[in-house]
């Protein structure tokens, strides 16, 4: 089918005709060279007879090899050794066919060693010229001579590395941008003075300020894709202090087939600023456990769900269970794992997690292997108001889902929780809590039950940065509840990565979370999404402050009382372990059913909707929650 394309191509014809002349050249000059540019008619005769030959010889050879496939005017290293293949087979195939007809006789050897050399430099020295004359006609600096009515956007690039020299190709290369390429600004000392592609390296970021002084530069392109969140935040300052917009090149986790291009340049997000180096999962491990398995994968509609199921698909399990409360969340995300994934076993399931009798239908007719279960309610007003609901999908759906899985005899169950369920001040997170304790009295049952811990997620539907965000778009006022309120946060993709090496490493009874460094004041996180709008704090746009809400608490905690925080095998994940599971008692089958007891008072005062009711039992089942004096709905 490639040789076919490629008879089609009428400039073929033309390389194909220029390499005969080549190759006929070649043969000339060879025994110009070797006989001191003195030909007696019977090696102009011996010429002409084997050009016959030798000239049809190297076209096929060439065709063979591929030479003949590449994009000229994208010539690489790879089309030079491509080249070097063909000569020295087809110098080899001329002597193989000179010896065998007449051993060397009235031949001398050294001719086709020369035409060999010379083959390689002439149809090299060609496909230069080609490659040099599209670069050259791309290189802003030679458009601006053939075209000085055109304007264009000069652009300085930071990071004078492997994205920066793909950044500065594509700007060549496309004539449909208006980008001139001023320079480089790296940290690398080594780096100072040297030029890529003849666009010089100006300096380190400190001298920035000066460099813009010098050149008039429009904008600046970030392209260092593994720079940790400091650094981009120590970037973007430097960038509002100079007055220029920026825009920075994704990570290449980010980037489909890991390919780097100009065109996928953005906006700096929050994500950025965040940023922490990438969770190298177990690969081997998630693989053992997802690879040909029936995946059960609940709340697939939400945020953590939908990237869930993007990570999971990678993994090539035989069948893709989703279920979920809302039509259009599920409706989306099955239409996105069929038609961008090509998952042909996939099944969406509309319905809750809390209806015992579909999700017993679901075991026995799809038997999963795997449950990854995020279905929960995490808004905390919200459930502060109604907390029925927290008991009804959170608690009773996370026990349902959990039991089933025990009948059934599915290999491991991942939960979903949250820092809000340490020491929990709000309705939700102590459902969350609560699940938690429900995971850990279920062990020993041949699952293996484990949880994932989380903060809070950037992005995340429900969070705090699109709300800012909207607020930003309306001109303010951008809306704190308290100067003093911190979190951690954690992208989605972290988030997703996190539950599948969770299921990787859990033997039963864990709750894992991630190192996340520091928490983030909410404040600092508003200031920093206005300066990335363009903005300025308390000038162009104001924080106010709110107070704190109904169940909200200044700081977040990960680990609880009675709980011991263990490093595991891998450096950027911890497991939680305890022996005491609920209300101060040792993990018993005594304490197991006291707990159930509990539960099953819970749900009966949640189907009257009492809401203190359900504080008041939610205070007796975890002690160390601390409820808030507010009104609900009803």
């Amino acid at each position: 089918m490639s040789m076919y394309l490629q008879i089609k191509n009428p400039k073929l014809y033309l390389m194909i005709f220029s390499d005969a002349l080549i190759f006929t050249v070649s043969i000339i000059m060879s025994y110009l060279f070797r006989f001191e540019f003195f030909l007696s008619p019977i090696y102009i005769h011996q010429i002409k007879t084997i050009l016959l030959w030798i000239v049809p010889l190297k076209i096929i050879v060439f065709l063979s090899i591929g030479t003949y496939r590449g994009m000229w005017r994208y010539t690489s290293i790879r089309d030079f050794w491509l080249l070097a293949r063909a000569c020295l087979l087809s110098t080899l195939l001329i002597l193989a066919v000179i010896l065998y007809i007449t051993g060397f006789s009235g031949y001398s050897r050294s001719i086709f060693f020369i035409d060999g050399v010379l083959t390689f430099l002439l149809v090299g020295g060609k496909l230069m010229a080609i490659r040099s004359y599209y670069a050259g006609f791309g290189n802003p600096k030679i458009r601006e001579e053939l075209f000085p009515k055109i304007t264009y956007k000069n652009v300085l690039i930071i990071g004078a590395g492997s994205a920066g020299e793909k950044i500065l190709r594509e700007v060549f290369e496309n004539n449909q941008l208006r980008y001139k390429v001023v320079g480089f600004i790296d940290d690398d000392p080594q780096k100072n003075g040297r030029s890529i592609h003849g666009v010089a390296v100006l300096g380190n970021l400190g001298k920035i300020t000066s460099i813009l002084e010098k050149e008039d530069v429009h904008e600046i392109l970030i392209a260092i894709p593994s720079a940790k969140g400091d650094q981009i935040r120590n970037i973007v300052e430097a960038c509002k202090d100079c007055n220029v917009s920026y825009k920075i090149l994704p990570g290449m986790g980010e980037l489909i087939g890991g390919s780097v291009s100009v065109k996928v340049l953005r906006d700096i997000s929050y994500e950025d600023l965040l940023g922490r180096s990438p969770v190298h999962l177990d690969i081997k491990g998630i693989r053992n456990y997802l690879d040909g398995k029936t995946v059960l994968i609940t709340g697939c509609g939400g945020s953590i769900g939908t990237e869930l199921c993007r990570q999971v698909i990678k993994y090539q399990p035989r069948n893709l269970i989703l279920l979920d409360a809302s039509e259009l969340n599920l409706f989306n995300i099955q239409m996105e794992m069929q038609n961008e994934n090509y998952c042909r076993h996939c099944e969406a399931i509309l319905g809750q997690v809390q209806d015992e009798t579909l999700m017993k239908n679901i075991f026995e007719k799809y038997k999963p292997q795997v449950v990854f279960h995020a279905a929960a309610y995490k808004h905390v007003p919200m459930l502060e108001k109604n907390p029925w609901q927290a008991v009804f999908n959170n608690v009773l759906g996370s026990r349902v889902a959990m039991e089933m899985s025990i009948k059934h005899h599915v290999e491991r169950f991942v939960l979903v929780s949250t820092d809000k369920a340490v020491r929990p001040t709000n309705v939700m997170g102590a459902s969350k809590r609560v699940t938690e304790l429900i995971m850990q009295c279920q062990q020993g049952n041949g699952t293996r039950l484990m949880a994932v811990r989380f903060g809070n997620v950037v992005g995340s539907s429900g969070s705090v940065i699109p709300l800012f965000r909207r607020q930003i778009e309306q001109g303010g006022p951008v809306t704190v509840t308290h100067p003093e309120v911190n979190r951690f946060f954690m992208t989605i993709p972290e988030a997703s990565q996190m539950i599948l090496q969770a299921g990787a490493m859990g033997e039963g009874g864990e709750v894992f979370i991630l190192r996340m460094g520091t928490p983030v004041k909410i404040a600092d996180m508003a200031r920093d999404l206005i300066r990335l709008s363009g903005k300025e704090p308390d000038v162009d746009i104001k924080i106010v402050f709110t107070g704190l809400r109904n169940g909200e608490k200044l700081y977040e905690e990960l680990i609880t009382i009675g709980e011991d925080i263990l490093p595991t095998d891998h450096e950027k994940v911890m497991v939680l372990r305890s022996n005491i599971f609920f209300n101060g008692a040792i993990n018993s089958q005594a304490a197991r059913e006291h707990l159930y007891r509990e539960l099953d008072d819970l749900v009966k005062i949640a189907a009257r909707h009492d809401a203190k009711g359900i504080k008041v039992k939610l205070k007796e089942i975890i002690p160390e929650y601390t409820p808030q004096e507010n009104e609900a709905v009803l």
